[in-house]
């Protein structure tokens, strides 16, 4: 076979990529060595900026395949016939660590899901738990800041992490799911994975009904302990990335089935508590789960940066049929999620081809953004820049993607507005009372060996306080057993 010539970015050829020019042998490097320069010049760019939260990260492509009928509740194409099939990648990752963390963390795991549609892509951003530490968007920079490195340490700690806590007793629930068996998946392929926030569904004579996403595994649950996870970090701390890529290698391919919830609009107001609360789950009791379809994952990248850590995800790509509730976090993140991208790849990086829509042709979205760095899409030398215009420029459809939400009172800064039980500590000792004896022994044990290394006795107080009002029986346990820890 022959060898394909070695070419500058410009496509000129390389005739030497082992040596550097210089000025005589053995002489100093000179400025003309193109080649050189263009080498250095990339390699120190190669890098951008790695995602704030979810820098850890690996991902798959695959396809999600209707099986039930839900078209009395959404007009969305994509779900619209049992049997279809639509194109999707994923990606997993943890939450606080930086890119260079290991898999196995006691952390959330992200869960976000691209479907490359029929009429535009879909991003469903999720993790796997059905509930988060905060419910409201403007706390959120400070809760990621008390979670990562400190400044002056460098590392994690716990006087930041448990303080935060002590000040947000809404946390209680996830911090009792975090601390917990589940805390620590054994990979990707044996975790749940949810939607976790409320979002909209509208049917074709537009009725709107409230839905929450739950993608069960059909691997079976499978953690790890604490004591687990850090031999399996230090023996390979890409454990679930190459779990993963492994199954698909090997012809093992994942797949989840997703349920939803579905509450009828009008029973929004009055329900027991805020349904649009992040930190609360819809008990199955009240809305049982409904089947929709499996996802199947198949294919993985060819190139990890390019698709995996290029791969841009927003929960405000919706298509018709899909749209947003009320939640306070989900309506925050429409916003952060979006620019986030547009600061680490550029305004155009729905242009590259993991994030470009299949529903056009070429992946070319029909819209009227021009310029900016790495603009890559081609446009009829005639083609319009603005609209409306008079030459057949793309033009709206006058038919919104989702029902209205309905608002009523003044604008200002509000507290959600409160429903007959609307604490922060019930649904935390529900899920407390769940667990077996052995449960509920790692459970606080795991809480107590973080909590026990706060400095200061007012921040163990608040948050023993917290952990007291969810179940006396669990806030006693962890008290005890910091009390001990502390002692020794």
């Amino acid at each position: 076979m022959t060898a394909r010539t070695l070419t500058t970015e410009a496509g000129a050829p390389v005739a030497d990529n082992q040596n550097s020019a210089t000025a005589g042998v053995g002489g100093p490097i000179i400025l003309q060595d193109q080649h050189l320069l263009e080498k250095l010049a990339r390699f120190n760019r190669e890098r951008i900026p790695e995602r704030v939260v979810h820098a850890r990260g690996s991902g798959a492509y695959g396809y999600f395949e209707v099986t039930d009928d839900v078209t009395a509740f959404t007009r969305a194409d994509f779900l619209g016939t049992v049997g279809k099939r639509t194109e999707t990648f994923i990606r997993f990752s943890t939450v606080a660590d930086n890119l260079g963390g290991p898999d196995a963390a006691r952390d959330p795991r992200g869960f976000a899901l691209k479907f490359y549609t029929e009429e535009g892509n879909y991003d469903l951003v999720g993790n796997n738990t059905p509930v988060f530490f905060i419910k409201d968007p403007i706390k959120f920079p400070d809760f990621i800041h008390s979670q990562k490195r400190d400044p002056f340490t460098g590392k994690q700690e716990p006087d930041n992490v448990w303080d935060f806590w002590a000040h947000a007793p809404e946390a209680t629930h996830q911090i009792t799911w975090l601390m917990g068996d589940r805390g620590i998946p054994a990979s990707y392929r044996h975790m749940n994975g949810y939607g976790s926030h409320t979002y909209q569904w509208t049917n074709a004579e537009g009725e709107a009904f409230f839905v929450k996403y739950h993608f069960k595994t059909n691997q079976g649950i499978r953690c790890l302990s604490s004591e687990q996870a850090a031999e399996l970090a230090g023996k390979d701390p890409n454990s679930h990335q190459t779990d993963l890529l492994q199954s698909i290698e090997r012809g093992v391919y994942p797949s989840w089935t997703l349920y939803v919830q579905i509450m009828p609009a009008a029973e929004a107001a009055h329900y027991r508590f805020n349904p649009f609360d992040l930190t609360k789950v819809w008990p199955h009791s009240d809305y049982p789960l409904q089947r929709v379809g499996r996802l199947v994952l198949d294919r993985n990248p060819d190139n990890v940066f390019a698709e995996v850590e290029q791969a841009a995800f927003s929960p405000n790509n919706f298509v018709p049929g899909i749209g947003p509730s009320p939640d306070k976090m989900l309506q925050g993140r429409l916003f952060a999620y979006a620019d986030a991208h547009r600061y680490r790849l550029g305004v155009n990086h729905t242009q590259l081809p993991v994030n470009a829509p299949k529903a056009v042709p070429g992946g070319h979205a029909n819209n009227y953004g021009r310029d900016g760095l790495m603009a890559s899409n081609a446009y009829d030398r005639h083609a319009k820049n603005y609209e409306p215009n008079s030459y057949d420029g793309p033009a709206q459809t006058d038919r919104p993607l989702s029902a209205p939400l309905a608002v009523s009172g003044h604008v200002g800064t509000h507290e959600a507005p409160a429903h007959s039980k609307d604490d922060d500590f019930f649904q935390a000792g529900e899920l407390y009372r769940l667990m077996s004896e052995d449960e509920k022994r790692r459970l606080v044990d795991n809480i107590a060996g973080g909590l026990s290394q706060v400095g200061r006795d007012d921040v163990i107080e608040k948050n023993l306080a917290h952990f007291h009002a969810a179940d006396q029986d669990y806030g006693k346990r962890v008290e005890a057993r910091v009390r001990e820890l502390r002692e020794d």
